[in-house]
């Protein structure tokens, strides 16, 4: 009888042990426990040491830190008819834990379907030059769709960034022909602006000479030294202005 005493006590003891276990659980900062007695909610418990009793309590773990989740890409046909792939990236976090666990099944995966096709129907609404020029509109606009969708569910969506947008070959070769057009446009548009203040500066030049002779006649002999400086067979002979100006003026009347 000792003997069946003693393992009896033993049994109870460990039977005990494993209840006291059960019942203790231990929950950091970043978590919090959604407690329901009997199937109904009863309280968000937590951070520490929580005691929930065995068979009659069930606490389910909820994180509260941000999530970081990827958007796979998505097939997004824009205004203009031009077929892309559009891939993103969402920073959201719990902030009702309880509504996270009662209000949706699985507020992970609804809130990853939710954000591809948000990304679909916004992406879908601009043209191409805006998905490729207006990010950050785009950004904005999707964040506070989801933010309002996800808001019954008691979670936060604080960013939303727009990673890549995969264009097709033919589009990639269009916007390279047309980069290489708008660069040979503004080399031209740059060299006929040049060759419109050299003009300038050459028509000023002249009318300065013109109402000074000897700064023509020194302009003249300079032309003189700057050629003969070269290696040429060339050979000059300097005739001096006022030997030609009898025959220039007598071009010059009427």
């Amino acid at each position: 009888m000792v003997a069946f005493f003693g393992t009896g006590t033993i049994v109870v003891i460990i039977i005990a042990l494993m209840i006291l276990w059960s019942a203790v659980k231990i929950l950091p900062e970043y978590e919090r426990g959604v407690v329901f007695f009997l199937g109904r909610y009863q309280a968000v418990k937590g951070p520490g040491l929580v005691l929930i009793l065995p068979a009659v309590q069930r606490m389910v773990r909820v994180s509260l830190r941000t999530v970081t989740m990827d958007v796979p890409p998505q097939d997004v046909i824009t205004r203009d008819n031009v077929s892309v792939k559009v891939n993103a990236v969402v920073y959201f976090r719990v902030m009702a834990a309880e509504r996270a666990i009662i209000s949706v099944e699985n507020y992970l995966y609804a809130t990853s379907q939710l954000a591809q096709t948000t990304l679909r129907s916004v992406c879908g609404q601009g043209d191409l030059d805006e998905l490729l020029t207006e990010r950050d509109k785009i950004n904005k606009v999707i964040q506070t769709i989801l933010d309002k969708q996800t808001d019954p569910w008691g979670i936060k969506v604080s960013l939303v960034e727009v990673k890549g947008i995969d264009l097709p070959d033919e589009m990639k070769r269009a916007m390279a022909k047309q980069a290489e057009a708008e660069r040979e446009k503004r080399a031209k548009i740059i060299h006929a602006e040049g060759e419109m203040q050299a003009s300038q500066k050459i028509l000023e030049a002249s009318d300065i000479l013109s109402k000074n002779p000897l700064s023509l006649q020194l302009r003249y002999l300079q032309t003189l030294t700057e050629i003969s400086a070269e290696k040429n067979s060339t050979i000059i002979f300097p005739i001096p202005i006022e030997l030609i100006k009898p025959f220039l003026k007598a071009f010059e009347r009427p």
